[in-house]
């Protein structure tokens, strides 16, 4: 009896804990949309919070006709559209051989692949060597530099690993070439995992502002997080504040609010499709093999 109620009091004290940590990530873009939602006399008097006071849609009517702000959201998704499937692409050809005993080359190639994880390239270098490629001020320079990631690659491989070889025996002796048992087997049975590193990728070239930072030089090919940093640091660069009425509708502050969320909420969209494989996908990409 003292056991049972040792669990269950382990499992009210998780229940609360997790709610209390999930809270302190929701509630703060629920402030947000309150914000964006309010007019700026309640937002400077602090009386907003979880509602919007005084509800006024005019910070949203004015960031969506911005043009330059939906180019940057354009240039994010092609980033992002583009390099998730070539991280995917090389990623999977990558772990595909690594995890097959008769690759003989498999330790040192991998042993090569994990120094890269300790050793990171020094920034400089880094920078010249994608100038001397002639990506300087490309999107490319926002994909293929960061096209494998070393940890997601070593996920999938994991996962390969635990597959049963004699899947692959049987459909080796059946005439089946590596490729087509990658296709037609190992791809079919890895949507968990191929869903979750696909969700890491998307993440990753979608917040992408490092690399922006230090390759692209022109405003028009800006995605998101550099334009979002432009408009946050720099209020001018999204202020032209209507007059209603005698009344400002928006202020900077709202404006914020709008382009934050503007700028957060599509990949967001993105986790309720992929979340019955991402627990899964993480979970056996972790502990196989």
């Amino acid at each position: 009896m003292k056991q049972m109620t040792g669990e269950n009091g382990f499992k009210l004290f998780n229940y609360i804990f997790l709610t209390a940590a999930s809270l302190t990530m929701v509630l703060p873009l629920i402030h947000l949309l309150a914000v964006s939602f309010s007019s700026p006399y309640a937002v400077d008097a602090k009386r907003v919070l979880l509602w919007p006071v005084e509800f006024t849609p005019a910070a949203w009517g004015h960031i969506i006709h911005k043009s330059d702000l939906w180019t940057s959201f354009g240039i994010t998704v092609y980033i992002t559209a583009v390099g998730t499937f070539l991280s995917m692409l090389l990623s999977v050809l990558t772990a595909y051989p690594l995890a097959h005993r008769k690759f003989m080359l498999r330790k040192p190639v991998m042993l090569g692949i994990v120094l890269t994880m300790i050793f990171n390239a020094p920034m400089i270098p880094f920078f010249l060597t994608v100038k001397e490629l002639g990506m300087l001020n490309s999107l490319w320079a926002l994909i293929i530099p960061g096209a494998i990631g070393t940890f997601n690659m070593i996920i999938i491989r994991t996962f390969f690993m635990g597959m049963p070889p004699e899947l692959d025996d049987s459909a080796s002796i059946d005439g089946c070439s590596d490729i087509g048992i990658l296709m037609r087997i190992f791809l079919p049975l890895s949507k968990p995992v191929m869903a979750t590193i696909s969700l890491f990728y998307a993440v990753g070239y979608w917040n992408t502002f490092q690399r922006a930072v230090l390759f692209i030089r022109d405003a028009d090919k800006w995605p998101l997080q550099m334009k979002l940093r432009a408009f946050i640091t720099n209020p001018d660069e999204i202020m032209t504040v209507n007059q209603i009425a005698g009344d400002f509708a928006y202020s900077a502050t709202t404006l914020k609010a709008a382009t934050i969320l503007f700028a957060t909420v599509p990949i967001l969209l993105v986790y309720p499709f992929l979340q019955k494989h991402f627990v899964k996908g993480a979970l056996l990409g972790s502990i196989k093999g």
